[in-house]
């Protein structure tokens, strides 16, 4: 995986691999633009090399796939969880526990008990 690089003007530049861009940084040369995607910001290239990049997307019922790919090289990769499992799972549990309050401490009481009127 690369770390991303803008120019002092914020234009993409071609990817970089990590131990430059901690080179750069211990220099002085770059600085931390943002931490996630981690990207960097070049404090003197104006302009520079970029090369095409492509963005693969591979839909899933339960993960998405996402990668940014230079020809056959993937330089960003990141995985996208759906939230539809979780929901169902919550709504499933909160039916259970609701069933398991109606139906508490009724096993063995008489009618009489439960207040269901008369015997």
């Amino acid at each position: 995986m690369g770390v991303f690089v803008l120019d002092k003007n914020k234009k993409p530049l071609n990817p970089t691999h990590p131990a430059r861009a901690r080179k750069w940084l211990k220099s002085g040369r770059a600085k931390v633009f943002k931490r996630f995607p981690f990207t960097i910001i070049l404090q003197d290239v104006e302009g520079g090399e970029t090369n095409d990049c492509q963005l693969k997307i591979d839909p899933g019922s339960k993960t998405t796939g996402i990668a940014i790919v230079q020809g056959n090289r993937v330089i960003w990769g990141a995985e996208l969880i759906h939230r539809g499992q979780q929901i169902r799972d919550a709504l499933t549990s909160r039916r259970q526990l609701r069933r398991g309050r109606r139906n508490r401490k009724t096993r063995y009481c008489s009618p009489l008990e439960r207040g269901w009127g008369w015997v």
